[in-house]
């Protein structure tokens, strides 16, 4: 299935039996409400999807879900976040094996490449590979920043198309466009720079908050790419403190939480995370249940 790498794209969490198992009915029911919300593709065993605990086995199983699952109506994006060449290509060819439409990859893990060593992680799979890909610069949490200088070689290989902007500086959606017009599709990657970096020119949105929150998400996006920015403004300000769940290191138990109440998942994660207790819990519950409360009605689209 071609992508387009416009829209909504949901980071969707992987859900777990209370015996640490895959709860596919569970995902399922959260994947029909993305699909009713009117996401343009879904991305699985990001960092949401606590890819760094799955086997290979978990996220293939995953993965022929969601392809079933999904039956043709948006693409299914694989991440690949490893720590070796070798096995990044291995995990290309059984992600195209087992039919995903493209892959999500970040830099290597657990060692900081160079310039040089970064573009030769990069290159080799996406020239192993037909699926287009879409790179995750994400130098906050991982440490290494995939520069523009970086692009200017990866530009040669066709198939990286698009890149998951988590810089959290929204400037770089300028420097991208001024440095390679369209050459890059652009997703923002942070919950709350999003109405911001749309408005700037990125052509879609790798999201949290919409795990528990898919008709709002949806809305903001549709809203600004119509140039209906209050109406859109509204909603993100309402939002804020949801979003604000995304740029924590627990955003994994956060996102689970809220996904729990909005009765579209379970806390349970895989441990070594652990489910949120204490003060902890009630204060993000009461950031959570405020939210729901208040929850704007949406205007046509």
């Amino acid at each position: 299935m071609t992508v387009q790498w416009t829209g909504v794209y949901p980071a969707l969490t992987t859900k777990f039996t209370a015996q640490d198992e895959l709860d596919l009915a569970l995902f399922n029911l959260n994947l029909r409400h993305q699909l009713d919300a009117g996401v343009e593709g879904v991305i699985l065993g990001g960092t949401l999807g606590e890819a760094s605990v799955l086997t290979d086995d978990e996220k293939f199983t995953l993965l022929r879900n969601t392809v079933e699952q999904v039956a043709g109506k948006v693409p299914v994006i694989l991440n690949i976040a490893e720590g070796s060449t070798r096995n990044a290509i291995a995990l290309a060819h059984a992600a195209e094996k087992n039919g995903a439409s493209g892959l999500m990859m970040l830099p290597p893990m657990r060692y900081k490449p160079d310039h040089r060593e970064t573009v030769a992680y990069f290159k080799p799979v996406a020239q192993a590979t037909s699926l287009p890909i879409m790179i995750y610069n994400n130098p906050v949490d991982y440490k290494i920043e995939v520069t523009l200088e970086m692009f200017d070689e990866l530009a040669a290989c066709q198939n990286i198309q698009a890149v998951k902007e988590s810089t959290r500086d929204v400037t770089n959606v300028n420097r991208m466009i001024n440095r390679f017009g369209n050459r890059f599709k652009l997703l923002c990657g942070v919950d709350t720079l999003a109405l911001e970096e749309l408005v700037l020119g990125a052509d879609g949105w790798v999201a949290g908050l919409v795990c528990a929150f898919p008709r709002e998400t949806v809305a903001i996006y549709k809203l600004v790419k119509a140039g209906r920015i209050a109406e859109a403004l509204a909603i993100y300000r309402w939002f804020i403190p949801l979003l604000e769940l995304d740029i924590h290191p627990k955003l994994v138990q956060y996102i689970k939480l809220a996904e729990a109440e909005a009765g579209l998942g379970s806390e349970l994660v895989r441990p070594p995370r652990l489910t949120l207790a204490g003060e902890e819990r009630e204060r993000i519950l009461s950031v959570i249940r405020k939210g729901i409360a208040s929850r704007p009605k949406l205007p046509s689209l």
